[in-house]
């Protein structure tokens, strides 16, 4: 799949579920570098995410390049993609690719999985650096919801933020119904 990204290069959608792909080391790469240790799952939980089936990866490529990539997986009703990590390279930020990247995730799951939106948990503190990811998420069609969720485990508050395909769908908007999807995704990931 290929959409619009940097200048004149597409941006090509690599979309798998299995980590012995060869662009794995790149994204992982990539993964690392964005996302600080105690931040992240361990590669030891996404290894097991894979092996359980309930986890996607999603790569952007420029060129032979890793641009971007995300770890996804699908809500246990089967309707929604939860979107658990996603990055664009440092050094490319500020093209349009993570928009571009999104918009080619959002058609994988359309198309290709028939689902009916997406999710994203963002940090809810207002700092400048996580207004600018909400509105990066704004600027991808996502909506905020009021709902503010408080993990026990983390000490940032997080907000859910949805984009549903199709207008009018009976999906729910309440960030509280939302973050049930969210920690039940959780729950399945980091079950031993």
């Amino acid at each position: 799949m290929q959409s619009g990204g940097a200048g004149t290069e597409q941006l090509v959608l690599t979309s798998t579920e299995n980590l012995n792909h060869e662009l794995w080391p790149e994204a992982r790469r990539l993964y690392h570098q964005a996302f600080p240790q105690e931040g992240r799952k361990s590669d030891a939980v996404i290894k097991r995410m894979f092996e359980r089936r309930i986890g996607m990866l999603h790569m952007g490529q420029l060129g032979q390049q890793v641009a971007a990539m995300a770890i996804t997986g699908i809500s246990d009703d089967g309707r929604v993609l939860l979107i658990d990590y996603l990055t664009v390279r440092e050094d490319l930020r500020g093209q349009g690719i993570g928009v571009a990247f999104v918009d080619a995730v959002s058609r994988w799951a359309m198309e290709e999985q028939g689902l009916e939106g997406m999710l994203i948990e963002v940090e809810a503190d207002g700092s400048p650096v996580n207004a600018e990811r909400v509105r990066f998420w704004g600027n991808c069609g996502f909506t905020p919801t009021e709902y503010v969720h408080s993990y026990r485990w983390v000490p940032e508050p997080y907000r859910a933020m949805y984009r549903w395909f199709k207008q009018g769908s009976d999906l729910p908007v309440d960030g509280e119904i939302l973050f049930r999807y969210i920690t039940g995704f959780h729950h399945k990931a980091y079950a031993k």
